[in-house]
């Protein structure tokens, strides 16, 4: 299949009162049709701000998308114009935000709020939109979805509020749908239950997907692409047999280790050592190498580390960072 979005030195910074934080810098991937590709790391990595970027959801000022190019089917996102950009956000590209009770609105019932994509963008009357509105919420679960529909949103628990958003998502059948942090706050059943739910209408709508979370287990089963990003870039990208089979970057590999089903009974967890790096503050070097409480051999400190493809689907950036053993962190500890 043929690439529905190609992302190329997308840069976006915040200019702040301490001074630019440059949240996304120079990232560059590709989303063929149909595909699933997740997007991993650290809180403060730069994920959630490379699909703001796509979506042109960047608050302007302080944000600034400073270069590169989004081509969704040829059209460039980040250039297109605020009246193109709307024909396409809703209508061909959609989002399923973090937390679902403070991106529906509380003043307003959820049929008004469901049946507005299929107004804006199909032109449908109300009865139909409604219609179509009680069939989306009976697609992804939500039983008597005739009276429910009718309901606002704190009458809905967090798993049903995240159904609803789903469904408004989906609604107007999307070739790329977003999902940023799906299952935030939801019990183990319910994250499974949602994680399902999006597969499912996957398959059944046919769309691409971008999975943004920074839980490694959530992407195991999910994406055919996984993109591993730190600090703002993307430190190593390939298939999910690569990332998980094959994890070079030794910031991946901190990633697997701390995930808790893989850790030893009894053992205390694993942690990768120090804090994410201060991005107001420039880097001139590996962002990964100056974090506190690993060794690194100091060739990347001075200069930008390039990616260096291990095969056709299997890129990483250099690093010459090694991450100490967990038994050594436990006797420091």
């Amino acid at each position: 299949m043929g690439s529905l979005l190609e992302v190329n030195n997308l840069t976006t910074s915040f200019y702040t009162r301490n001074g630019c934080v440059r949240a996304v810098n120079d990232v560059s991937f590709n989303l063929r049709k149909g595909e699933t590709l997740g997007i991993v790391g650290e809180s403060g990595s730069g994920k959630s701000v490379t699909c703001y970027s796509l979506m042109g959801l960047i608050p302007q000022p302080p944000g600034k998308i400073e270069g590169g190019e989004a081509l969704f089917d040829g059209v460039d996102l980040l250039r297109c114009g605020a009246k193109a950009l709307r024909r396409i956000r809703g209508k061909r590209m959609s989002m399923i935000f973090q937390d679902p009770m403070t991106s529906l609105n509380p003043y307003l019932k959820v049929s008004t709020q469901i049946m507005e994509p299929l107004r804006i963008h199909e032109q449908l009357s109300k009865k139909e939109a409604l219609s179509r509105g009680i069939e989306a919420l009976e697609s992804v679960g939500i039983s008597e979805a005739s009276k429910r529909i009718h309901c606002y949103p704190h009458e809905f628990s967090g798993g049903m509020r995240q159904r609803v958003m789903i469904a408004m998502a989906l609604i107007t059948h999307p070739e790329l749908l977003i999902a940023d942090e799906p299952t935030t706050a939801l019990d183990v059943t319910v994250q499974a239950q949602i994680l399902e739910l999006i597969r499912a209408r996957q398959r059944a709508e046919g769309s691409a997907v971008i999975i943004v979370t920074h839980d490694l287990g959530v992407v195991a089963g999910m994406c055919d692409r996984i993109n591993v990003m730190y600090a703002g870039k993307i430190v190593e990208t390939g298939t999910a047999e690569d990332v998980f089979d094959r994890p070079i970057h030794p910031y991946t590999v901190a990633l697997q280790r701390s995930i808790p089903s893989l850790g030893i009974k009894g053992k205390p967890l694993y942690t990768i050592p120090g804090l994410p790096p201060d991005l107001s503050v420039p880097i001139a070097g590996d962002a990964f190498a100056l974090r506190e409480g690993l060794t690194n051999g100091g060739q990347w400190l001075e200069t930008p580390p390039p990616m260096k493809a291990l095969s056709a689907t299997h890129w990483v950036r250099e690093c010459d960072v090694v991450l100490p053993e967990l038994e050594a962190l436990n006797d420091v500890r």
